[in-house]
């Protein structure tokens, strides 16, 4: 549900998988969908976009004042080794993303609209996968992901994602990210699978500078930082495969908390297309 494939497409293939969430936590419901559509350039290269939408749903304050386009992200991974039966060797890919800041993050009239960060952000990620091969002769699918995420700073007028007030002018720098998953899926039958995902997040604090200018009194500086935030994960699930092209997922993400991280558990349900 959370791990990224190792592996990439081949040439002149394509795989759509969208996946329709609400990340619910206390007070607010974010409804969103995110899909990733994926083209196989090479065999060893596959690129692609992620767009991705939301919706805020909040339990006593106003709602988003509509559905609203998050940052997107274009992506490209790139195989250096490919899994074989009876080798060790697991295959490795490298991935790398650019979060574009598409999103509306400042002069917000309603904090609820804010779906974006206003920063580019540039995610470095290794992809493994490895296949074992159970005594009842089923198979354990094992992935890991490792990124690191470094983003460059956002202009920030008003309200904002980074709860800067009506008169605030400055700037915002995101901390760096970051992110390891692990996930097994094991296949209870050709179409049935369980799925398990593990994650660990750590992100460095996010600081806000600049000043506050109500009109005709005297500007406040500002000087904020969000702390540093830590926090682990899971996420079971399962899958049916309809055919070697179509397949459908349902799951759900557990993060308990952590160190300044809200708790949230995120129902998903994703389709998963290759052709």
């Amino acid at each position: 549900m959370l791990a990224n494939s190792a592996e990439t497409l081949p040439r002149g293939h394509v795989l759509v998988e969208p996946y329709v969430y609400d990340v619910q936590t206390r007070g607010n419901d974010g409804f969103g969908s995110r899909a990733y559509v994926l083209y196989g350039l090479t065999d060893d290269l596959t690129v692609g976009a992620i767009p991705i939408i939301g919706y805020n749903a909040v339990h006593h304050g106003p709602n988003s004042s509509g559905i609203g386009a998050g940052d997107q992200i274009l992506q490209a991974q790139y195989r250096l080794t490919r899994f074989h039966e009876g080798s060790w060797f697991p295959t490795l890919a490298i991935m790398l993303q650019e979060a574009v800041p598409t999103g509306r993050y400042e002069r917000l009239e309603r904090a609820a609209d804010g779906m974006g960060s206003g920063a580019w952000a540039t995610t470095l990620g290794l992809n493994a996968q490895s296949y074992f091969w159970m005594p009842n002769g089923r198979i354990l699918r094992a992935r890991f992901n490792a990124t690191w995420t470094f983003a460059r700073h956002a202009d920030v007028d008003g309200v904002s994602v980074y709860g800067t007030g009506q008169h605030f002018h400055g700037r915002a720098t995101p901390g760096d990210a970051f992110y390891v998953a692990t996930a097994f899926e094991y296949s209870l039958t050709r179409r049935w699978v369980l799925a398990l995902d593990l994650t660990y997040s750590r992100s460095d604090a996010t600081r806000v500078t600049g000043y506050d200018d109500p009109l005709g009194l005297p500007a406040t500086p500002v000087h904020a930082s969000s702390g540093r935030s830590e926090a682990f994960g899971f996420a079971p699930a399962v899958e049916y495969n309809f055919n070697a092209n179509v397949g459908v997922l349902l799951g759900v993400r557990v993060i308990p908390g952590g160190h300044n991280v809200t708790r949230s558990v995120t129902p998903a349900i994703a389709i998963n297309y290759v052709h």
